[in-house]
């Protein structure tokens, strides 16, 4: 009889760790409040950049070269197109050490890129203003993904193998003898499994406070789309790349998205944000950065027209790793999670490893333990009897 498995938050991480304990041979229940890829979810919006560039962190490069094929594989499998490999574009202000890191560890992982001098990009992409930019990076299998699409794509995928679905909220049980015995669903029933997968994403802090409060912090992030001149195909996907501007402040963005207009953003932590109340209207002061930006670096858009907005939020750790570790208190609970703002793009790398750690095939990364906080507060679990 195969072991049940309990996932609960269906983002990124948690549905692409529950379709591969599935496809491992376990049974599995995979559960969300509000659905995949739904608006308060970290893994919502419509697009997410991937690309392999992270400096001396290989561990992430590493990740992101074994999530491309599995994002190639599944969206062959299941007909739906989820990853656009326009290239990724990374704008390096000089020949600093994150830069160099990153050229080799894209040798390692395979990643091809080229290396463009200022003149070469000049030339290549006439539509940005290369002032600041001494040099790039052009990861040729990077690009973006459609995000939203991708979290309901998982999930349609893991129903049609079998997969048990159910969207309910859900309460961590108390543990005995350094186990839970069960989780509490929000119409008053209760679920039991061998193991259980918290992939609660921004709630990650607040389903564990004694564990995780102040570790797992919700921030608040503003992105954009941008109307583009009518008939001007030079910031679309197909002329364009996915971009990262590290010059100073960092912002990146992707052209295109599904004719949805340029998107941009700057990649900075915002303040702390509730996920579940907090009202998703984007401010005036963020905006007026991002037109700033987008009228110094790509000229042609200085006047462009805003067509959307998405307040998000990113679910920061103190270093900006992520998390993967057993519950101190109940060794057949998993906390995953963390994703900081750079961990949609290896789901499903990420959620392969996590699988096979509950499965007891691999150990889990160290790097990701919960041991680099320092002393944990232990507490209960989750309900007190």
């Amino acid at each position: 009889m195969s072991i049940h498995v309990a996932v609960i938050g269906a983002g990124a991480f948690g549905g692409w760790t529950a379709l591969s304990l599935l496809r491992a041979g376990a049974r599995v229940t995979l559960i969300d409040a509000w659905g995949p890829g739904h608006s308060r979810a970290s893994s919502g919006d419509e697009t997410r950049v991937i690309r392999g560039a992270y400096g001396p962190n290989r561990i992430y490069t590493r990740l992101v070269a074994r999530s491309l094929p599995m994002w190639r594989e599944n969206q062959r499998r299941w007909g739906v197109p989820l990853l656009m490999e326009t290239g990724c574009l990374w704008m390096a202000a000089d020949q600093d050490d994150y830069e160099q890191a990153s050229l080799a560890a894209l040798r390692e992982s395979s990643l091809p890129f080229e290396t463009l001098k200022q003149s070469d990009c000049r030339v290549r992409f006439p539509q940005v203003n290369w002032e600041g930019v001494e040099w790039a990076i052009l990861e040729k299998q990077a690009g973006f993904l459609l995000a939203r699409r991708a979290c309901q794509a998982v999930m349609e995928g893991f129903v049609a193998e079998n997969g048990a679905w159910r969207q309910a909220a859900v309460q961590p049980g108390p543990a005995r003898s350094g186990r839970m015995e069960s989780i509490a669903l929000g119409d008053g029933s209760r679920m039991a499994a061998d193991h259980y997968v918290f992939a609660c994403g921004p709630w990650l802090g607040e389903v564990f406070p004694e564990l995780l409060g102040g570790r797992v912090t919700p921030t608040r992030q503003e992105v954009y789309y941008f109307g583009t001149p009518a008939g001007d195909l030079s910031f679309n996907g197909e002329r364009f790349p996915a971009w990262v501007d590290n010059n100073r402040k960092r912002f990146y963005g992707i052209p295109g998205n599904q004719w949805r207009g340029f998107k941009a953003a700057e990649d900075a932590p915002g303040e702390p944000y509730d996920p579940t109340a907090g009202e998703r209207v984007h401010s005036p002061a963020w905006l007026a950065k991002v037109r700033a930006y987008l009228a110094f670096r790509f000229p042609a858009l200085a006047n462009a027209p805003l067509t959307e907005s998405r307040v998000c939020q990113y679910e920061m750790t103190p270093d900006g790793d992520l998390i993967l570790d057993r519950h101190p208190e109940a060794s057949n609970v998993w906390l995953i999670g963390g994703g900081s703002g750079h961990g949609f793009k290896f789901g499903p790398a990420f959620g392969e490893h996590v699988a096979q750690c509950v499965l007891g095939s691999a150990k889990p990364e160290p790097r990701f333990a919960l041991s680099r906080f320092g002393r944990t507060g232990r507490g209960h679990v989750g309900e007190r009897k």
